[in-house]
């Protein structure tokens, strides 16, 4: 346990990396994901087949693949930034399908009578989504949305392949000079990853009370 204590600036140093990875990928996710799935429902014909093009290839593409194409072939493309920016396009680029597929899935289960009304009183397409549609929609998925989040925490493990120091990258370097101590170190990691999970799953239990009481 002391190799935890001796390198604890170097886990926190992770553990932040690891934050920050996940608040700029989660909310670019979401944000990217909303537009997704508002397209794949959208009534132009063009939007529709982008949107699946876009969900279907990022959804079946490894997490790994995609990262090795932002942290090697966009610079060989002459996109010249920090691996991290590139670790969070890819995390972001890789997690908005998800996110675009739960909230379609929640504007499907929109009763149909809903979009309906807002036309018949002179709504168009886009006052029915935002005004009707996405915020009833939105109620209904943020147990999927925290799953997907949760995801994305455990997701950016993966950059630390990619010369990103993360919390788990952070906790190989320790590994490389305590290997006596390799149990402790992963556990310490474990418990840190936990703090991210079980507090985005206690998050998701408060909102979800509060949705319950507006419906």
């Amino acid at each position: 346990m002391d190799a935890v204590l001796e390198n604890l600036p170097t886990f926190l140093r992770g553990f932040g990396v690891t934050i920050a990875l996940l608040g700029i990928a989660g909310a670019g996710a979401l944000v990217i994901g909303t537009l997704v799935a508002a397209m794949r429902i959208s009534p132009v014909g063009s939007l529709r087949g982008f949107a699946v093009v876009y969900t279907e290839i990022l959804r079946n593409t490894p997490l790994t693949l995609v990262l090795f194409f932002c942290a090697f072939i966009l610079p060989y493309l002459g996109v010249r930034i920090d691996f991290f920016v590139l670790a969070a396009i890819g995390l972001t680029a890789y997690t908005s399908p998800f996110v675009a597929e739960a909230v379609r899935s929640g504007v499907n289960g929109v009763p149909v009578g809903q979009a309906e009304a807002a036309r018949s009183i002179g709504l168009g397409f886009g006052q029915t989504l935002g005004l009707v549609v996405m915020p009833q929609a939105i109620r209904m998925v943020i147990p999927p949305l925290i799953n997907v989040l949760i995801a994305l925490t455990k997701n950016t493990s993966v950059a630390g392949a990619f010369f990103v120091k993360e919390l788990f990258a952070s906790a190989q370097d320790v590994i490389n000079v305590r290997g006596d101590q390799v149990f402790a170190i992963l556990m310490a990691v474990a418990v840190f990853y936990l703090v991210i999970t079980v507090t985005l799953g206690r998050i998701a239990a408060v909102v979800e009370k509060r949705v319950a009481v507006l419906r």
